[in-house]
C-alpha cells in the first residue's frame, strides 16, 4: 500500500510538471553529432520580472511564449538537418546542436555554463585546449543585452559567436569581442534608414521612444548623434521601462504637437506601446518602426490599429527558405503542450494550443535569414577547417579558434546572396525594405535602402495610404518661414523659431543657413525679404555723355580764352589797364585758371587712383594761388586809394620787399605742403557709392574731409580776406572798378558753392559729379568773365580809357574827394 501511494504521488508530480510547462520536448533542443553548435533562443521571455530575492535560476517555461522566436529556433533545427542531408557540405560529418531557451539576460546562465563545460565540468584554470567541448560555435542569443552578458564566456577561448539579432555598435569592436560575428547589420544602418525617411518627408519635429536596455540606448545615442547636424529635432524622447506611465507619455507628445514617433524597441515593448496608444485614443500620428517589429503579424490585424495613424517601418528582406514549411508541418503534432489554459504575459494573453504549424510559419519572419545564414556560415567554416572534399573530410582535431579563422574568411552563396564578413565581423549584406501597414493588415513595400555594395535609396510615396487621406502629414515645431525670412531661434530646439524678414541688401539661403541673413556683396543689392542678390548697375559719367561733353568744351574754351587774354595782355603789357589789373600777376592768374580747368576733365570716365587725385589736387593748389593773387590785388587797390596816405611806411615796406609775391609764394607753399601731407595720409581713391540707390553703384572718388580740412580752411581764409579788402574799395571811382569786379566774382563764387552743396544734400546720383565739375568751371569763369573780360573790352573797344592821363585824372579826382 505504501509503495502504491508513493507511485501515485510520483505520477501526480510528473503530470503536474508536464501540465505547467509549455515548451518543446527535450529532443528539440539536442541533437547528437560529430560536432555541436550551441544555440541560444529566447523562446520565452521574462516580462516585468520582479526583484531577485533569493538565489535561483529562472524556469523559462513559466514565462511568456514568443512565437516569432520559436520560429527562429525551428529554423536553426531545419538548417542543421538540411546540412546533414547535404552531400557537398561536410560529407560524412554530422552536425549536432545543443540549444537552450535563454529567456533572461541575468537568470538564464545554466545553458551558458553547459555550453562551455567539458563533460559537465568547468575548469577555468585548466591549460588551454587540454580538454575540449564538442561545441565549436554558438548561434545567438537574440537581444543585445543577452549577448553582452554571455559573450565574455566565449571570448576567452575564442569560441565563435555568430549572432543573428544583436545589432548594437559595441560588437563591432574586435578588441573587446574578437570572436563575435553577426549576420544582422548594425543598428547604425537602421538609424540611417530612419533618418533618410524623415528627411524625405521633411519631418523635423519627432519623438524618439526606445527600450530601456543596451539595444535601445545604443539606438538612441546613434539617432541623437546622427541628427545633430541636420534640421531634424528630437522634441521628446524617453525609454520604455516597465514602470512607464503611457498616459503621461502620450500627453507630452500631444502637448508638443509632435506628429511623428520613432519607436526603436524590441517586438514585445512595441506591442505594449501600440496597444497602449489604442487604449489612450492616440490619433493622427506617423509611427516609424525599426526592423525588430516592423513585420509584426499580430498588431496590424487589430481592428483599432487604423485609429492611431500610419505605421511605417524598416524591414529586413523577407527570404523564403525552401523546405522550411514542410519541415514545420512534418513536426506538427509531435509536440504537445499538455496545458490548454492561458498565460498572462504583461497585458498579452497566450494560449498554448494555438501554436499550429501554420501559426509558426505565419509568425514574424524577421531575422529568419540571419539565423539560417549563421548556421551555414559555421558549417562552411568547419568544412574549410576539416579540409573537406567530395569524398570526405580529414579526421583532425578541431579547435574553436580554427573555425573562427575560417569564419572570418567566409565567402559562399546562400539563397542567391553572398555571405561575407567585414573586418568588424559584420555581414556584407545591407538591404532594407521600407514598408507600411496597409488596410488588410499586411506590411506593404513602398521603397528600399541598399547599403552594399553601393548606397541606393528609393521611396514611392504614392503607395502609402496616409491617415490624412493622400496628403503627406507634416511634423514641424514651427511652420516653415516664408521666402525671404530668417529663423530666430526661441527655444533650445533649432526647429522652434520665429520668422524675421531679411532687411535690404541681405538675403536668405535656407539650404545653407536658414537662421542668418547673408549680406550681399558690395557689387550686389536686394530688396527686403529677398532670397538672392541682384547685380548692381554700375553708374558713372562717361566721356561721351552730352553734359560731360559740354562741360569739357567749356573747360577747353576757358583754357583758350585764358591763352587769348594772355596774348592780348602781353601785347598791351605797358598799358594802364594791364598794369592796374596786376601786370605780371595777371599772367600768373590766367595760367592758374587754365591749370585749374584741367581737373574738370577727370570728373568723367571710370575713376582710378590717378584720376581721383587729379580731380582735386590741381584745383585746390592752383585756385589757392588765384585767390592769393586776388587778395594781393584787392589789398593793393585799397592801399593805393586809402592806406597809402595814412600809412606811408606800410606802403614802402610792401613795395620794397615785394609783399605781393611773398604772400602768393607763402600761400602756394602752404597749400602744397598741406595737400601733400593730407593725400599721403589718405589720398582720394575710387569709391563705390552703394547707399544712394539699391540697384546702383555710383563710381565716385572719396575725399577725406578731415584730412583735407586745413587745405579747405586756407581757401576759405583767402576768400574772406579777398572779400574784405575788395569790399573796402566799394566806394572807389565808378570807372575804376577792379575792387567791384573782385567783389562780384567772389559773390558768384560763394553762391556757386552754396548752390552745389545744397543740391549735393538733396540729390544723390551719378550726375552729382557733373554738377561738381560744373561748379568748378563756374568758379573759374566767374574770375575770367567778370575780372578779365571787362579789361579786354576796354583794351579793344575803349582804347581812350587805356591811357596814363585818364588813370591819373581818376586818381587825382578821388584823392581830392577823400581829402575834403
Amino acid at each position: 500500500m505504501k509503495h502504491l501511494l508513493l507511485a501515485a504521488v510520483l505520477l501526480f508530480e510528473i503530470f503536474l510538471h508536464a501540465s505547467t510547462r509549455c515548451t518543446a520536448p527535450t529532443s528539440e533542443f539536442h541533437l547528437d553529432g560529430n560536432f555541436l553548435i550551441g544555440g541560444l533562443f529566447d523562446i520565452h521571455y521574462a516580462w516585468g520580472a520582479g526583484l531577485h530575492r533569493r538565489p535561483e535560476a529562472l524556469d523559462c517555461s513559466t514565462q511568456c511564449f514568443s512565437i516569432s522566436n520559436y520560429r527562429r529556433f525551428q529554423l536553426m533545427r531545419f538548417a542543421v538537418e538540411e546540412i546533414n542531408n547535404s552531400t557537398s557540405l561536410l560529407p560524412n560529418v554530422t552536425l549536432g546542436y545543443e540549444m537552450f531557451d535563454h529567456c533572461s539576460d541575468t537568470l538564464s546562465f545554466p545553458g551558458i555554463l553547459k555550453l562551455i563545460s567539458v563533460n559537465g565540468e568547468i575548469r577555468p584554470w585548466a591549460e588551454p585546449n587540454t580538454k575540449l567541448s564538442q561545441v565549436i560555435a554558438v548561434v545567438g542569443p537574440f537581444t543585445s543585452t543577452q549577448a553582452l552578458t554571455v559573450a565574455p564566456f566565449f571570448m576567452v577561448d575564442l569560441i565563435p559567436m555568430v549572432n543573428y539579432g544583436s545589432s548594437i555598435s559595441i560588437f563591432s569592436k574586435k578588441t573587446k569581442f574578437p570572436s563575435f560575428l553577426r549576420t544582422v547589420r548594425p543598428s547604425s544602418n537602421v538609424i540611417e534608414v530612419i533618418v533618410a525617411i524623415l528627411k524625405h518627408f521633411k519631418w523635423r519635429w519627432v519623438a524618439f521612444l526606445y527600450t530601456a536596455d543596451d539595444f535601445g540606448n545604443d539606438g538612441h545615442n546613434l539617432f541623437v548623434n546622427r541628427v545633430r547636424n541636420t534640421n531634424i529635432c528630437i522634441g521628446y524622447t524617453t525609454d520604455l521601462n516597465a514602470d512607464i506611465n503611457f498616459s503621461m507619455l502620450f500627453s507630452h507628445i500631444e502637448l508638443l504637437r509632435i506628429r511623428v514617433i520613432v519607436v526603436f524597441t524590441d517586438e514585445v515593448a512595441a506591442e505594449v506601446l501600440i496597444k497602449s496608444a489604442i487604449r489612450f485614443n492616440v490619433t493622427n500620428k506617423v509611427w516609424i518602426a525599426n526592423d525588430a517589429w516592423s513585420l509584426n503579424k499580430h498588431l496590424p490585424k487589430l481592428e483599432e490599429i487604423r485609429s492611431i495613424g500610419t505605421v511605417l517601418g524598416v524591414a529586413q528582406p523577407i527570404m523564403t527558405v525552401p523546405g522550411f514549411g514542410d519541415f514545420i508541418r512534418s513536426a506538427e503534432g509531435q509536440t504537445e503542450c499538455g496545458y490548454n489554459g492561458q498565460q498572462m504575459c504583461g497585458n498579452q494573453v497566450f494560449n498554448c494550443s494555438e501554436w499550429s504549424a501554420e501559426s509558426i510559419l505565419e509568425a514574424d519572419p524577421s531575422f529568419s535569414f540571419p539565423v539560417y545564414s549563421a548556421v551555414y556560415a559555421i558549417a562552411h567554416a568547419l568544412h574549410k577547417t576539416l579540409q573537406c572534399e567530395e569524398e570526405g573530410c580529414n579526421n583532425i582535431t578541431v579547435y574553436p579558434n580554427m573555425v573562427l579563422a575560417e569564419l572570418q574568411k567566409s565567402n559562399f552563396t546562400l539563397l542567391n546572396h553572398t555571405i561575407q564578413f567585414d573586418q568588424n565581423g559584420d555581414l556584407k549584406l545591407g538591404l532594407y525594405f521600407l514598408v507600411f501597414w496597409n488596410s488588410t493588415g499586411d506590411a506593404q513595400k513602398f521603397g528600399f535602402y541598399q547599403f552594399y555594395p553601393t548606397v541606393n535609396f528609393f521611396i514611392n510615396s504614392t503607395e502609402i495610404i496616409w491617415y490624412t487621406n493622400k496628403e503627406v502629414p507634416t511634423s514641424l515645431c514651427t511652420p516653415e518661414c516664408p521666402d525671404g525670412y530668417a529663423r530666430k531661434q526661441n527655444y533650445i530646439h533649432r526647429c522652434c523659431f520665429t520668422c524675421e524678414i531679411c532687411p535690404n541688401d541681405t538675403y536668405i539661403n535656407v539650404t545653407k543657413d536658414p537662421y542668418s541673413c547673408i549680406s550681399c556683396k558690395s557689387t550686389e543689392w536686394s530688396n527686403e525679404g529677398s532670397t538672392s542678390c541682384n547685380l548692381r548697375l554700375v553708374e558713372f559719367i562717361p566721356f561721351t555723355d552730352m553734359g560731360a561733353v559740354l562741360i569739357m568744351v567749356g573747360a577747353s574754351t576757358l583754357v583758350g580764352l585764358s591763352g587769348a587774354i594772355s596774348v592780348l595782355f602781353a601785347f598791351n603789357y605797358n598799358t594802364p589797364v594791364v598794369r592796374s589789373a596786376g601786370g605780371p600777376m595777371c599772367f600768373l592768374i590766367l595760367g592758374c585758371l587754365a591749370l585749374c580747368s584741367v581737373s574738370v576733365f577727370f570728373y568723367f570716365g571710370k575713376p582710378t587712383n590717378a584720376s581721383c587725385i587729379l580731380r582735386y589736387f590741381p584745383f585746390l593748389l592752383f585756385f589757392t594761388v588765384c585767390l592769393a593773387c586776388f587778395v594781393v590785388r584787392s589789398f593793393q587797390i585799397v592801399c593805393i586809394f586809402k592806406i597809402a596816405a595814412k600809412f606811408p611806411r606800410l606802403q614802402r615796406w610792401w613795395t620794397n620787399y615785394h609783399g605781393q609775391w611773398l604772400l602768393v609764394t607763402g600761400a602756394f607753399t602752404a597749400q602744397a605742403l598741406l595737400l601733400i601731407v593730407s593725400f599721403a595720409y589718405d589720398s582720394p581713391r575710387p569709391y563705390n557709392e552703394t547707399s544712394w540707390h539699391h540697384g546702383q553703384i555710383v563710381l565716385f572718388c572719396s575725399l577725406n574731409l578731415d584730412a583735407t580740412s586745413f587745405s579747405l580752411v586756407l581757401l576759405g581764409l583767402l576768400s574772406c580776406l579777398c572779400f574784405i579788402f575788395s569790399y573796402m574799395g566799394k566806394d572807389l571811382p565808378k570807372n575804376y572798378n577792379e575792387a567791384k569786379d573782385i567783389t562780384f566774382c567772389l559773390l558768384l563764387l560763394i553762391l556757386t558753392w552754396i548752390l552745389f552743396v545744397t543740391i549735393y544734400m538733396l540729390y544723390h546720383g551719378k550726375f552729382i559729379q557733373s554738377l561738381n565739375a560744373l561748379a568748378v568751371l563756374c568758379s573759374l569763369y566767374s574770375f575770367l568773365l567778370w575780372y578779365f573780360l571787362p579789361k579786354c573790352y576796354i583794351i579793344i573797344f575803349q582804347s581812350h580809357k587805356n591811357t596814363p592821363q585818364y588813370f591819373q585824372c581818376l586818381i587825382q579826382n578821388y584823392t581830392k574827394t577823400i581829402s575834403k
